[in-house]
């Protein structure tokens, strides 16, 4: 008999053309066989790597009347996870936490990964004012899982870096501060690398371990959103960290080289959807 599809939880931006946020994780959650229940917490035309766009922020209130819906239909206690990402207000960080908190009364099993939007390299910080201290000072000691790049590892923590071994110790001091009673797992990504690969890292209470794959010239947004969501679906389904990060890297890869073969900016999520769950090539975990 086959395992019941996992629930999850997915509060994050949603676009109507591109993949970004819940745009970039949900269809290939479900393809994978989850069942997702998406709140958007804005909801734009595109991402704003554009240099412009259209629509708006969701109100705080109006996320809490979603998220209070879905509890009112008496299914929070088949959650097995939440995923939460671009939050647009700073109000809408503790109506989040609320909803992870109410996830968590119903299902004491079920995780939170928290993709910590606060910048990236080059830009710098792009939220609003408050974002930044909610992902450092309320998200981070609660979350079970983060998935930071290497701009917000490097601001949530106050530590340099610049290599994979500091972004190993980064992550190592972030997993410290996280929820005691969780994985408390760091999955880093956008690290520096060589010249012809690039690093992902995870670290945790047990360990760190990096999956390393070849570089390809290739320039897209929304790949931290998938990264995130398979790292989740994967640590649920295998619940070893490394086994995870090896699935979920595999998937991302397949999807990033499919995209680059058709000379895409946007992910090529229908393209490659067969390949998300038995991608062709996976890289090994290393312990670092």
């Amino acid at each position: 008999m086959s395992a019941r599809p996992l629930r999850l939880l997915t509060i994050a931006s949603a676009v109507a053309y591109g993949h970004v946020g819940n745009s970039a994780c949900v269809f290939p959650l479900q393809r994978l066989g989850a069942e997702v229940w998406p709140v958007a917490t804005v909801q734009f035309s595109n991402h704003p790597g554009y240099g412009g766009f259209t629509g708006s922020v969701t109100p705080p209130e109006a996320v809490r009347a979603l998220l209070d819906g879905i509890a009112a239909r008496g299914v929070l206690g088949g959650c097995d996870g939440v995923l939460s990402g671009y939050l647009g207000d700073p109000a809408t960080g503790p109506v989040v936490l609320d909803a992870v908190g109410a996830v968590r009364v119903a299902n004491p099993a079920a995780l939170w990964a928290c993709d910590p939007v606060i910048g990236d390299d080059g830009p710098g910080i792009y939220v609003r004012p408050g974002i930044e201290a909610f992902f450092r000072d309320q998200a981070t000691p609660a979350a079970d899982v983060l998935t930071p790049n290497r701009f917000e590892l490097a601001a949530l923590t106050g530590l340099e870096v610049r290599s994979e071994a500091e972004a190993a110790t980064a992550a190592a001091a972030l997993s410290a501060r996280m929820r005691p009673a969780g994985p408390r797992l760091v999955l880093a990504s956008s690290l520096p690398g060589g010249a012809d690969d690039i690093p992902v890292l995870v670290a945790g209470p047990e360990g760190a371990w990096c999956v390393r794959t070849p570089r390809l010239p290739i320039a897209v947004n929304g790949a931290g959103d998938l990264l995130g969501g398979l790292f989740l679906f994967h640590l649920l389904r295998r619940r070893t960290a490394a086994a995870a990060l090896e699935a979920s890297v595999a998937a991302l890869h397949a999807v990033l080289r499919r995209t680059h073969a058709l000379g895409q900016r946007e992910l090529a999520l229908v393209a490659a959807q067969d390949a998300l769950g038995a991608p062709e090539v996976v890289f090994a975990a290393e312990a670092v």
